[in-house]
């Protein structure tokens, strides 16, 4: 990082911002700002009060150990400048526009960076402005209940003497790193470039339940592909949707933790912060590689699934069409055997007819030539049905 610079009197008109805050916050931040920060200079912003919605915690340190506890933004703001040497660490959730906009003023963070903050939904990446990084994160946590997997958005500006977390989402859990940190001075105290290297620890960690939770998804998905489940195919699509976000998540952070690598020289980062981020580096790696394996492995189960329900289906359409077949052929013998009995029920029905006047009625051969006939027709039938093999 760049050396410490002398804080300048934050100006309300350093930028020409995009975005202006609303009416309503403006109003409540200038009257607000004289009562919560009595010592500041004249001319410096109204910040707006400390929400506790948003304003997770805000910290001081000196040498790696926490000095004070601010209750407001004015608060932190003030003491900052009363202490030189120290560190402000400023966690936000889901913040105001008009507090990121103060922070914006306190700490010289650029307008475009603060843009990206306020509207989240932003792809993970590495930037830097001046003599402050802003970093974006995409952090994920497994949910066992439902069997899905969660993910947040974290939001870092790292400057000389200050570090600053815009969270949107439940993941990650920086009060276990600050925590953590806060317990291990010695590394808290090489400054803002150990709390960003912290925090990428903590999110690549995160991604370690999320990748154990989706191998145990695949292991049940390959069970349920080969014991026939019907609705295993949406499981498929919608893991491999979480799959495709997951490596939007972690594919750019291997670039970003190279960059970073790449200026150690240059910004003389400390030797064991340097083994600390290759370590990170290594993790987020592994992670990439897996995730890739993941989205290979759904797309093979697909294939495979899909191959499967292709030989089920014909094998349904095959067993009607055998069913088909054989009732065609029972159709056919019914239909052979009604029309050889057809054909001497006609002979017989029209020599049934009860008429005076008849041909053959007087004819002394006319009975064994009816009874003939209709032995002939029947025989004659039943050789062609016979031949065309429907009997």
């Amino acid at each position: 990082m760049a050396e410490r610079r002398a804080r300048p009197v934050p100006s309300a008109k350093r930028h020409g911002w995009r975005r202006t805050a609303p009416a309503k916050a403006a109003a409540s931040a200038a009257g607000n700002g004289d009562s919560a920060n009595p010592g500041a200079a004249p001319d410096s912003p109204s910040p707006a009060p400390a929400d506790a919605a948003s304003v997770v915690q805000a910290a001081l340190y000196r040498d790696g150990v926490r000095v004070a506890t601010p209750a407001s933004l004015a608060d932190t703001f003030r003491e900052l400048r009363e202490q030189r040497d120290g560190m402000a660490w400023i966690g936000l959730a889901r913040p105001t526009e008009a507090e990121l906009l103060s922070l914006a003023a306190e700490f010289d963070l650029h307008e475009l960076a603060v843009e990206d903050a306020l509207e989240a939904h932003q792809r993970p990446k590495l930037e830097r402005y001046g003599e402050t990084l802003f970093v974006v994160l995409r952090a994920a946590r497994y949910l066992d209940a439902s069997e899905e997997v969660d993910f947040g958005e974290l939001h870092v500006f790292v400057g000389p003497d200050f570090v600053i977390t815009v969270r949107h989402g439940a993941a990650p859990d920086l009060t276990a790193v600050r925590r953590r940190m806060e317990e291990s001075p010695e590394l808290l105290k090489l400054g803002p470039e150990a709390v960003l290297y912290a925090i990428l620890d903590a999110v690549v960690d995160g991604y370690a339940p999320v990748v154990a939770g989706v191998q145990n998804d695949i292991d049940e998905i390959e069970t349920e592909v080969f014991s026939g489940d019907p609705a295993v195919s949406r499981r498929i699509y919608e893991l491999s949707r979480e799959m495709v976000e997951f490596q939007r998540a972690t594919r750019p952070l291997v670039a970003m933790l190279h960059s970073l690598m790449a200026g150690f020289a240059k910004y003389r980062t400390d030797e064991e912060l340097q083994r600390y981020l290759r370590d990170v580096a290594d993790h987020v790696t592994h992670t990439s590689e897996r995730v890739d394996g993941f989205r290979q492995a759904l797309a093979d189960i697909l294939t495979v699934n899909s191959t499967l329900v292709t030989q089920q289906q014909n094998a349904e359409m095959r067993a009607l069409a055998e069913a088909g077949f054989e009732q065609n052929e029972e159709i056919k013998k019914i239909s052979s055997w009604a029309a050889i009995l057809f054909a001497p029920t006609l002979v017989g029905t029209i020599y049934g007819m009860n008429f005076e006047t008849m041909p053959e009625l007087q004819w002394a051969a006319g009975y064994p030539f009816a009874i003939l006939l209709m032995a002939v027709v029947c025989v004659s039938l039943y050789f062609i049905f016979k031949r065309r093999d429907w009997l």
